[in-house]
């Protein structure tokens, strides 16, 4: 429980440590920034107008498990001679070493640290999977023209904490609902429409080419995965140890692979856990960075609403399984929405739903779950829906970047001339 109060993350880190460490952060970048101006008079300004030059794109990761989202889109970047800067808070992300000639790779600290440099940030765009923009620590700067999110999974994007998603410019998007709840926040909120492009999801498309190319070694027996997501919510809070216990009985393979955020958020319960059912056996633990080998080698995976279940379903034609936990809407803004979740609406047509009262019959439900051919022919629609323009992903962003960071920069009179003739 110690985890979970002490645990900051950018939708619900503690107010009380964040302004303060805002304000340490302002005040340190305040007085760089005053030491700059007094170089520029100085020295006639030429070295000064080179420090505070406006970055073009700046693209940001809160963490290095989102590199899969990001590489894409920097490789495609690099490829074409484009400027830009990757800013990590992890200070081992795999971005560091990667070597780009255009691509300029900057850990910029962890947590209100960085925070802190993105909120005195001067630059054109910026591109971020992080929600809650200008709501807790992370706030929009004066200095940056456009603020873009990109999601890493093609789930609710109302399923973010409360206003998640208002205070970008625009968003890049996999699929027409994703689109569709977007438009019903901003119409519920009164908010100015933000530019959307469907263009589908970068790491979707470079992990079909690693499933088409990979040569799977299969384990004796079947394989059942579990990967729940982290929070009050989630199966391993609200079964427990009940549920390992319920799918040890099935004789088959176990692999569990928590939310890396629970060794951080719910640190009491992973050792609890880990220390009950050891490697061995009958029961492996995963902590692997990449997930692509444990999703290769499970025959079916069990999860409660992590975006993890639609990677296994819709991209390595998997069964599905899920826990049919009540999810407290109240913190997300899916709450404001009169309707089910789209990803809630969904699960139902990828694999069966796990109950109090079903868990005792887990191995039924997974071979009915695995041999049942509907679900085949389900994944294939969902696929389509949510899924927009498979394998062009990285290149449509680029398009989007180059694109936006030129209609920035058009100059004032020619921007006017060209707002009018489309009017």
């Amino acid at each position: 429980m110690a985890g979970q109060f002490l645990y900051i993350d950018p939708g619900t880190g503690s107010m009380l440590f964040s302004i303060l460490i805002g304000i340490i952060g302002v005040a340190v970048y305040f007085l760089r920034t005053l030491f700059v101006k007094i170089k520029f008079i100085i020295s006639g300004g030429k070295q000064a107008k080179l420090d505070m030059g406006k970055l073009p794109i700046v693209i940001f990761s809160d963490h290095k498990r989102y590199w899969n989202t990001f590489e894409p889109i920097c490789d495609e970047l690099e490829k074409r001679g484009v400027e830009a800067y990757f800013w990590t808070a992890s200070p081992d992300d795999p971005a560091l070493s990667k070597g780009y000639e255009h691509i300029k790779c900057e850990f910029i600290g962890e947590g209100n640290k960085a925070f802190s440099r993105l909120n005195l940030l001067n630059a054109d765009i910026v591109l971020a999977t992080t929600p809650s923009l200008d709501v807790f620590q992370w706030k929009r700067s004066k200095n940056v023209k456009w603020y873009i999110h990109i999601p890493h999974s093609p789930g609710n994007v109302n399923m973010y904490r409360m206003f998640g998603i208002d205070y970008f410019d625009a968003m890049l998007l996999s699929g027409k609902h994703q689109e569709e709840q977007t438009r019903q926040l901003e119409e519920l909120r009164k908010l100015p429409a933000k530019e959307i492009e469907l263009v589908g999801l970068p790491y979707w498309d470079e992990m079909y080419k690693r499933i088409k190319a990979s040569d799977v070694k299969k384990h004796d027996g079947l394989t059942v995965l579990l990967a729940p997501s982290w929070g009050p919510s989630s199966i391993l809070n609200v079964y427990g140890e009940r549920f390992i216990d319920e799918l040890i009985k099935t004789g088959y393979n176990i692999v569990i692979r928590p939310h890396p955020q629970s060794f951080t958020a719910e640190k009491e319960t992973m050792d609890r856990l880990m220390a009950k059912y050891p490697d061995g056996e009958k029961v492996e633990w995963n902590r692997d960075n990449d997930n692509f080998d444990i999703l290769s080698r499970a025959d079916i995976l069990i999860s409660d609403f992590s975006g993890v279940l639609f990677d296994f379903s819709l991209l390595f034609n998997k069964p599905v399984m899920y826990a049919n936990a009540d999810i407290n809407m109240d913190p997300f803004d899916a709450w404001w929405i009169d309707e089910t979740p789209w990803t809630l609406r969904i699960l139902p047509k990828l694999g069966k739903a796990i109950t109090n009262e079903s868990m005792g019959n887990l191995k039924n439900m997974i071979d009915e779950c695995i041999n049942d051919p509907q679900y085949e022919k389900n994944r294939d629609e969902v696929r389509k829906d949510a899924w927009q323009h498979p394998g062009q992903s990285a290149s449509l962003i680029a398009d989007y970047l180059v694109r936006k960071l030129a209609e920035l920069n058009q100059p004032k009179e020619k921007k006017e001339s060209s707002e009018n003739e489309a009017a």
